[in-house]
């Protein structure tokens, strides 16, 4: 098969820590560039016998590596790193005696590494990482005297590390990071690997002790051996030996220190003068910390010491870190203030000290650290005033202070345009909210549980990207402000327990995002309006509100007075008068409709979006807006019809999409009808959101039936995870953009199974039908099969029509599994559907994949590989994006693949195959704003 050269350029990957930094290219060695070529490697390319180097490094090269490279016997580099080539490595590679550089790393390679790789005793560099390898690493590896390279990281590699590899006294760089490793470091690994410069051993399930041996490695510049969880006993001080360390990673482990002996390791580290990184977070360190810590390499720029057992006072020699910028001593029981040792820490960009013992007054200087970006006090005991200086940092984006006994006047230049979240509920904080219009950025705001006092800010309806304001439990008093209702992203707002009065602002009725509303506990007054999430009685709070009156029948409101008697006046008037025009009106629309019942009859279903106020919209609107619908504007077709893409041109031109109905198809117009009166009534930020219908004639007198939406400039999901090969520019997902798309569905799925007055089930869940924004924001569309809860109930068993006793509703490989048994619709349907599209999203493979035979589905295929393969599982732009990380910032490894387990482990719990032990969509959303949270707090900083 000949190699083939598209237009498409994917461009290159990067490699694991210690790659080397490019192929040493010989005379004439074939080459292709980055992203250029597909297709299998030709076989041909074995009568090559003189060729020296063959670098097809980061292409799109599939199949397996052919035995007919062995014929290349002059062969000493081959680089084919970077594709996505399968099998095993052929056993034939053995053949080429010159080899030197073999680098395979970033592929699907599969099977064990061959043993007699150990027989190409010229190997230099064997660089196999970001596999699918498996089996334990071979003694026979031992033997390759020359060798100064061997990257196996981020396989299925298993067993003890051999004391072959002891041999290798040339070795400079070992990795061998995130694989199924146990057992402990051999022993004499420094006495015997005297050249060793790097050694990456974490993410595996290694133990026992650190060997002292490793003092003896004097080259050694960087060792990381976190995310273990089984390395005990103390750190060795023989450490400090090793001049050339510069970054120590020890996280996540059992280490211990509780003693000054077993704290000696820190006084050994400060002869460590080029140390920029030291990492202990997680481990069982305890005590005082040592006023040697001060002491560290004056580089420093990276100390974490978070979830330990430290206590007492922070050293103040800890000041002398003026490079640092990350200090990590969260989850700790220090006590204190922190005023004297953080002055000089100018560079920090990251300070993590939550949930500890200090106390006293948060320091001015703090604002002097031009360079912060995140700032977690909370939950300690700091009292008085929040410093005004911490509005001058320019950076600021996430600002934690909750939790602690803060009083005072929030200052006005507090929360700086940059900051994106701002917690200060649970202090003391006293007097007035002051200006915020300056908070253009803003979309959480949490002021609750303080002593705030005066009027709400009118400046605060100018926040255009608030969607969470929490403000109760204060002393706040006049109205809530009316340019609340310019808040068009809101969808949250809690005012209860203030002292709040007049009437409630009509404005917040047109918040069509506005899903949880709390104003209890007030003294609001007058008529409760009837329209948006007023319509809604379970997002609704109004109780403790005594002099409210009206709103929907649900609330039980009494009547408003002047309403009643204004009916009261009014109704013997309106009898006489309208009871003879209705009668005329009556005949006339009687002879109307037997005139005109032949040409109409099917041509108006009945829609009632009599409380919104949709644009009326003509066929010959929507004609000239698709140009007359023409295949150069077709976005897709669908089941139940055709999606065109037009420029409407209402008082303002709007680009939309019109979903023109197949009526010639069976039950097209039921799904009219069906998305018509799911759409009616549910307004959520997560919802495709719908401009208009259009029920009416078309040009030549058939009946014509359309949805209008805002038209999604990114497509659909469905093309994001599966794009075409050809053609198009290849965008990818990363895994922040995934988990915030599933966070987006799974918040619309919640509102509709249990925040609307009707829970709606949609039926048909499916990358397809998730459209996403100019933004990437997603929308769930497409309720043309969606149905109501109560009216699945209702219905007859025999209804297959609505029930789905008989026919399946929903496209095969995301349908639940009762279904196919005779189950009624169910919310439970719709959270399997939801399980299967985000395993869809983490594998990047649709459930119908050739893949999926023989028994094995999607489901079983994330549950057999979870947790210890789950690399195995996930697409290959997250596995990249794993391996670039884990190189870039090594701290932050362990959360991406923290987030990814958190994820399939939501997927397995939503597809469980009985409905009862699946998770409904309020716990599922939960989880992921949850693991959305976590992994951008929690793990030290916002990878997501």
């Amino acid at each position: 098969m000949e190699l083939q050269r598209p237009s498409l350029q994917l461009g290159g990957r990067g490699v694991w820590p210690g790659a080397p930094s490019g192929a040493r290219r010989g005379a004439e060695p074939v080459r292709a560039g980055f992203g250029w070529f597909s297709g299998q490697i030709p076989p041909d390319l074995g009568y090559l016998r003189k060729l020296e180097f063959l670098d097809l490094n980061y292409n799109s090269l599939q199949g397996s590596i052919p035995d007919s490279v062995t014929n290349c016997s002059s062969l000493r580099g081959l680089y084919l790193a970077g594709n996505l080539l399968v099998g095993e490595i052929p056993k034939k590679l053995a053949l080429l005696s010159s080899l030197q550089k073999l680098w395979l790393h970033s592929n699907k390679l599969t099977g064990a590494l061959p043993p007699d790789l150990g027989n190409i005793t010229s190997l230099q560099h064997v660089i196999l990482q970001a596999n699918q390898l498996h089996g334990s690493i071979p003694e026979e590896l031992g033997k390759l005297s020359n060798m100064t390279d061997l990257l196996l990281g981020g396989n299925r590699l298993s067993g003890r590390i051999p004391e072959a590899l002891m041999n290798l006294s040339s070795l400079r760089q070992l990795a061998m990071p995130v694989n199924l490793l146990h057992g402990p470091l051999p022993p004499r690994i420094g006495d015997f690997l005297p050249s060793l410069r790097l050694l990456y051993l974490g993410g595996n399930m290694l133990g026992g002790h650190i060997p002292e041996s490793l003092g003896n490695a004097s080259a050694l510049q960087s060792i990381e051996l976190e995310y273990n969880y089984g390395f005990t006993g103390r750190i060795p001080p023989s450490l400090g030996k090793l001049q050339m360390l510069r970054t120590l990673g020890l996280n996540d482990n059992n280490l211990e220190a509780n003693d000054s002996q077993s704290w000696e390791f820190l006084d050994a580290l400060t002869n460590c003068t080029r140390l920029v990184r030291l990492s202990l977070y997680g481990n069982l360190l305890q005590g005082v910390l040592p006023d040697s810590v001060g002491n560290l390499s004056s580089n420093l720029e990276y100390l974490t010491l978070g979830s330990n057992m430290l206590y007492g006072l922070v050293p103040s020699s800890i000041g002398n870190f003026h490079k640092l910028n990350k200090l990590d001593l969260q989850n700790n029981s220090f006590t204190g203030v922190i005023g004297g040792w953080i002055e000089n820490m100018v560079n920090l960009e990251g300070l993590y000290i939550q949930s500890n013992h200090f106390s006293g007054h948060i320091p001015d200087s703090i604002g002097n650290f031009s360079k912060l970006t995140e700032l977690s006090l909370a939950d300690n005991q700091f009292y008085g005033p929040i410093p005004s200086s911490l509005g001058k940092l320019p950076q600021l984006s996430n600002l934690y202070l909750s939790y602690n006994n803060l009083q005072g006047n929030i200052p006005k230049n507090l929360i700086a345009p940059t900051v994106v979240e701002c917690s200060l509920s649970n202090n003391n904080l006293q007097g007035q909210i002051p200006d915020v219009g300056n908070l253009q950025q803003i979309n959480y705001l949490d002021l609750s549980s303080n002593k705030l006092t005066g009027e709400i800010p009118l400046s605060l309806g100018t926040c255009q990207q608030l969607q969470t304001v929490r403000m109760d439990l204060n002393l706040l008093s006049g109205s809530i402000p009316m340019s609340f209702g310019n808040l068009n992203s809101l969808t949250m707002l809690n005012l209860s327990h203030n002292n709040l009065s007049g009437l409630i602002p009509i404005t917040l009725s047109k918040l069509l995002l506005l899903t949880e509303l709390d104003l209890s506990h007030n003294h609001l007054e007058g008529e409760v309006p009837t329209k948006g999430v007023f319509k809604n009685t379970t997002a609704l709070s109004l109780e403790g509100n005594w002099q409210l009156c009206g709103g929907v029948l649900e609330l039980h409101m009494p009547p408003c007075p002047n309403a009643t008697q204004r009916r009261t006046g009014w109704r013997h008037y309106l009898v006489r008068i309208l009871t003879p025009i209705l009668g005329i009106v009556s005949i006339a629309l009687l002879i109307y409709f037997i005139i005109s019942r032949k040409k109409v009859s099917k041509a108006h279903s009945s829609l009632s979006f009599s409380d919104e106020t949709f644009p009326k919209v003509s066929y010959k609107d929507l004609a000239q807006a698709t140009e007359n619908f023409s295949e150069s504007n077709l976005v897709g077709r669908g089941s139940h019809g055709s999606v065109y893409k037009g420029m409407l041109k209402t008082p303002e031109p709007v680009v939309v999409a019109v979903k023109v109905i197949d009526l010639a198809m069976e039950e097209t117009d039921r799904s009219f009808m069906s998305e018509c009166q799911a759409l009616r009534n549910i307004r959520h930020r997560n919802l495709l959101p719908i401009l208009t219908v259009c029920s009416t004639i078309d040009n030549k007198g058939n009946v014509f039936k359309a949805l209008v939406y805002r038209f999604m400039l990114n497509g659909s999901l469905d093309s994001w995870l599966h794009p075409p090969v050809y053609g198009h520019t290849v965008n990818n997902l990363n895994l922040s953009q995934r988990l915030k798309i599933a966070v987006d569905i799974a918040d619309a799925l919640q509102y509709i199974h249990h925040d609307c007055e009707s829970p709606i089930i949609h039926c048909d869940l499916k990358p397809s039908n998730i459209l996403l924004d100019d933004d990437m924001t997603a929308h769930l569309g497409d309720f043309g099969i969606a149905r109501f809860h109560l009216e699945t109930k209702s219905q007859s068993a025999g209804d297959s029509r609505s029930t789905g006793t008989v026919s399946l509703k929903g496209t095969i490989g995301y349908i639940a599994p009762e279904y196919a048994g005779g189950s009624y619709l169910s919310t439970s349907g719709d959270v399997y559907s939801f399980g299967v599209v985000l395993m869809e999203m983490l594998t990047g493979k649709r459930p119908t994949d050739p893949l999926f035979c023989n028994g094995l589905s999607i489901i079983n295929f994330c549950e057999t590989n979870f947790p210890d393969q789950i690399l195995e599982t996930v697409d290959a732009d997250l596995l990249e994006e794993y391996q670039d990380r884990a190189r870039a910032i090594p701290e932050k490894e362990n959360g991406v693949l923290q987030c990814l387990l958190a994820l399939v482990k939501v997927a397995l719990s939503c597809t469980c195959q009985a409905p009862g032990d699946r998770m409904n969509m309020r716990e599922a959303a939960a989880e992921l704003h949850e693991i959305r949270l976590s992994s951008c707090i929690i793990g030290g900083g916002c990878y997501v």
